[in-house]
């Protein structure tokens, strides 16, 4: 695997720690709305991060960098992604992993072997024929139900998380989200920042209002009790 992004320190990407975070390239969706299309569509003409100095920096600084995020693209369809883990487990630091949740078998093994520490999952759209419109690709619904399950009814921390782009997702959609994953632990509206957008139609897009992310919170909120917002709610384009 190699690593096409790094920040050396965030607070906002792992609530309450102090993290670093890796950008890995390659992706099995192409939603319109993402803001990493390089990532996603041409990660071979973006420049290579040593893994060396990754390392490196992890170790110099683990006193005060509490874990190391693991994103993309889709760090699932890298085959090699366990024996890129070990690689921050030895330091030892603790490793949080972005998914779109397309492959459980990976996630189960690394859950197992102990080599994820936190698990964030998109959830694109309810589970039915829209979540193939916000992927931009057909989708197994049944490897994301299983991926869900396998949160739901596991001991490793994790949270859902959905991007609210008004192009594709309306109140009555979130509350079928929020209905699919019940009691989670934690379930996210993450609000939608046109600008980037990987399809250039979505930045004409205007995002929701405070108050209709907050009425859309409180819709959910009768069906999935730990639902939160995150990010700038205000509608600001940037």
């Amino acid at each position: 695997m190699e690593i096409k992004g790094f920040v050396k320190s965030t607070l906002i990407d792992w609530e309450g720690k102090v993290a670093s975070i890796l950008w890995v390239g390659g992706c099995n969706f192409s939603c319109p709305y993402c803001y990493a299309a390089d990532l996603v569509l041409n990660p071979a003409g973006l420049p290579t991060v040593p893994l060396e100095e990754v390392t490196g920096f992890l170790k110099e600084k683990k006193k005060w960098i509490d874990g190391v995020v693991i994103c993309g693209g889709e760090p699932t369809i890298h085959p090699d992604l366990s024996q890129f883990i070990q690689n921050f487990k030895k330091i030892p630091i603790a490793v949080k992993l972005d998914t779109n949740g397309t492959n459980p078998d990976l996630l189960k093994s690394l859950i197992r072997n102990r080599l994820i520490d936190y698990i964030a999952m998109d959830l694109k759209a309810p589970l039915d024929s829209k979540y193939n419109e916000v992927a931009g690709v057909n989708v197994n619904l049944e490897k994301i139900k299983e991926t869900i399950d396998i949160l739901l009814n596991g001991e490793l921390d994790y949270e859902f998380r959905t991007t609210v782009c008004p192009a594709f997702l309306v109140k009555e959609d979130i509350v079928k989200i929020a209905s699919s994953v019940g009691e989670a632990r934690r379930y996210i509206l993450q609000q939608f920042k046109p600008g980037e957008c990987m399809n250039k139609q979505m930045n004409k897009i205007t995002p929701y209002t405070s108050q209709q992310l907050e009425d859309m919170k409180k819709e959910a909120k009768k069906f999935c009790p730990n639902i939160y917002l995150r990010g700038d709610t205000r509608g600001n384009t940037r």
